[in-house]
């Protein structure tokens, strides 16, 4: 998952990501190799052992976060938030007084630059700091950033110098393709928020803009809010599934894996029983997002939402989602059916219905059984040759400064090319604690760009886990699932270290969202091809490699139910789309998930649930959930292309890098895909990549040919 900030004009840019520039050679000629320090240690050993923690550096100069020596106390972010806030004000002086040209653009990213250093680190800090005094700073900071790009998105004059540089075709014409590319995000950034209407307009824009916020927090709030129903109207003999609350019993969550039938009929009908407080915050977000979008011009909000992205409008991610329904149809129905057969044998009174597909489609592999082979240590010592071989890249454990992490147990890496020398760092956040997010994803803390003094501004990113700790017996084992988990945020973080773009604003991860999940899922390629696995998968206590037939079952095991699953996908990107589509809906949001729900996915809706209410996509991701499912179309055309025949390819790495990694979202991510592909893939070509990724086991045929 990438996490990134949305700081509207001038924060990072949605989760998103794109391709090839054509300075790109000139731009890496210039940039000094950085050093290499003799201080870096060999990272698979790094994360199978204990942590030194602070012991190491007591009385150590404390440098502060991410080595921000403000940040060596809560107090520093009100400093830090201040100092950015006194450079913006000169340079917005200085974009005002500026002649339009190429220096325009170069203040704009420097203005974004000195935002994002703050409120991108602030982002992270907020809800990963174990001190609330740290994570309440960290909040504060966030909303005056937050106040300060309210102003500046409605600050005419500096929206005016960059319609001028735009304006003038002589201008437009000198500019290379990054700096032009870049020149319009922001002016596109300006216009979606409503600054080239009249006074009166932009008021309501701005108005909209600020409901929009407040709704979308509530929303979100309440689509995790645990529901409650008294005691008595539950059977006494499965209560003590749920928590208890003097005469009521409280829901949070599906129970999908609960083995009782009646256990996770009960919860899916109370969980998801119809919150009429949420019902009308969501309608209310929904019809907030169609009149903004058609203030500023657009007919839905879905139009102005998938601008700059892969598919370019809604009617191409219909026609994707409504091809891949067709052709997954007969594959869904087939899995459905021997979810029925297993659910006959075990309990023959009901039928199969959405409460009961998610308890049934799990398979029988044991994941304890691979955790022995997959030490944390041992998978990121994969990582590494992986990354060593593809593109020359090392990563090494560096001992960070007192003060410099938020957690004993936090590593820092240095990201090394085999040439260019020191790319970046990533900062790694493994393990479990309390109050820490249970989620995966990458975070960007500081975006790479090309300094005026002809230096590289180095990114630094956060990549985030849940995984258990290590032991007295043993180092931290991970399940298949956590390793893939691994490999995925490591698609990221790689996004990050190779995005060089001369502009922070597209850095990396900065990209379109169709486009932005690619390098992650290409991992996930790589993380279960035999050949790559069996480079460092070894049981930590005997070093005997993993069993090719324990691979096998793995890979086997995936495709139980890959069909319905990606159904499954298509449903909630199809129901995505609609909610955004042509307002005033026909119908309440339940009539239209009910509706959508036959249509594409089969399984019968339940009566009196409205799931939508806990589709907590619809606020990061709304009108772009089919995201997940188009970068995994083009993941998989870029194994099959370049990696399929030989994972370690080198040559196919370069290329990849080169066409897609490098240029973060300073190109159109469609002449990305183009570079890597050597080819324009249709709508057609999309489907057919993911239809066939159900058909072909590549680790199995690679393992019974030999």
């Amino acid at each position: 998952m990438l996490c990134v900030g949305r700081l509207g004009g001038f924060g990072a840019r949605a989760a998103a990501l794109p391709p090839r520039w054509a300075g790109q050679g000139s731009l890496q000629a210039g940039i000094r190799a950085r050093r290499v320090s003799t201080s870096w240690s060999p990272v698979g050993a790094a994360f199978n052992v204990k942590p030194q923690g602070s012991r190491l550096d007591l009385f150590g100069e404390r440098r502060g976060l991410f080595g921000v020596p403000e940040l060596s106390a809560p107090e520093g972010f009100h400093i830090a938030q201040e100092k950015a806030l006194r450079k913006t004000e000169l340079l917005v002086d200085r974009a005002c007084s500026t002649p339009p040209g190429p220096q325009t653009v170069l203040i704009f990213d420097e203005l974004s630059d000195s935002l994002c250093r703050v409120a991108d680190l602030a982002d992270f800090v907020k809800i990963a700091h174990p001190e609330p005094a740290f994570r309440e700073a960290a909040e504060e900071a966030c909303r005056s950033i937050g106040t300060m790009v309210e102003k500046l998105n409605t600050n005419v004059d500096l929206y005016q110098s960059l319609q001028k540089l735009l304006a003038d075709k002589n201008l437009v014409d000198s500019l290379d393709p990054e700096t032009r590319r870049v020149a319009e995000l922001f002016l596109f950034d300006f216009e979606i928020s409503g600054i080239h209407l009249d006074q009166e307009k932009r008021k309501r824009a701005v108005d909209l803009n600020v409901k929009i916020l407040d709704l979308s927090s509530t929303f979100l709030t309440g689509t995790n809010f645990p529901n409650k129903i008294e005691k008595h109207l539950l059977p006494e003999h499965i209560r003590h599934n749920f928590t208890s609350a003097g005469d009521h019993i409280i829901i949070d969550g599906l129970h999908a894996e609960a083995p009782d039938d009646l256990v996770r009929e009960a919860a899916y009908k109370i969980f998801l029983y119809p919150n009429a407080g949420q019902l009308k915050c969501l309608e209310e977000l929904l019809s907030s997002r169609d009149l903004l979008a058609k203030l500023v011009g657009y007919s839905t909000f879905s139009h102005r939402a998938l601008q700059g992205t892969i598919a370019k409008n809604p009617e191409t991610v219909m026609q994707f989602l409504e091809k891949l329904s067709d052709k997954l149809s007969e594959r869904t129905l087939k899995d459905f059916e021997m979810i029925r057969e297993m659910k006959m044998k075990l309990n023959p009174q009901n039928s199969v219905s959405m409460l009961e597909y998610f308890y049934y489609r799990q398979y029988n592999i044991e994941p304890s059984l691979y955790c022995p082979f997959f030490s944390l240590g041992a998978c990121m010592e994969g990582l590494n040759i992986l990354l060593n071989r593809l593109l020359g890249i090392s990563l090494y454990a560096e001992q960070p400064a007192k003060g410099e992490v938020w957690s004993e147990d936090v590593r820092k890496l240095a990201v090394v090319h085999e040439s260019e020398g020191l790319l970046g760092y990533i900062y790694c956040d493994f393990f479990q604690r309390a109050d820490k997010p249970h989620q995966d994803c990458h975070f960007t803390i500081r975006g790479g760009r090309l300094k005026e003094d002809g230096d590289y501004q180095l990114p630094v990113v956060v990549l985030m886990l849940n995984l258990p700790r290590s032991s007295r017996s043993s180092p931290t084992l991970l399940t298949p699932g956590m390793m893939e988990n691994l490999f995925h945020e490591m698609g990221h973080a790689m996004h990050s270290m190779l995005g060089r773009t001369r502009y922070q604003h597209v850095t990396g991860t900065r990209c379109p969202t169709d486009f932005a999940e690619v390098p992650s899922i290409l991992m996930e390629y790589f993380a279960n091809d035999y050949r790559v696995v069996n480079q460092f998968a070894r049981h930590y206590q005997t070093g005997q490699p993993l069993p090719k037939n324990m691979v096998s079952r793995l890979c086997e095991s995936k495709k139980v139910c890959a069909a319905a699953d990606m159904q499954l996908q298509v449903f909630y990107a199809a129901l995505d789309q609609i909610y955004h589509g042509k307002h005033p809906l026909r119908n309440s949001t339940t009539d239209i998930l009910k509706e959508t729900q036959e249509k594409f996915y089969g399984l019968p809706y339940v009566p009196n649930t409205a799931w939508q209410l806990r589709f907590s996509h619809l606020v990061g991701y709304g009108a772009k959930y089919y995201s997940y499912l188009m970068s995994r179309a083009v993941a998989s055309m870029v194994w099959k292309e370049c990696f399929l025949q030989d994972p370690f390819n080198r040559a196919a790495g370069e290329r990849y890098r080169k066409e897609m990694l490098a240029h973060g979202g300073g190109r159109e991510p469609m002449l990305m895909v183009e570079g890597v592909l050597q080819k324009c893939p249709s709508v057609d070509d999309f489907v057919s990549a993911l239809v066939s990724d159900l058909d072909l086991d590549f680790e199995t045929f690679l393992m019974d040919s030999e």
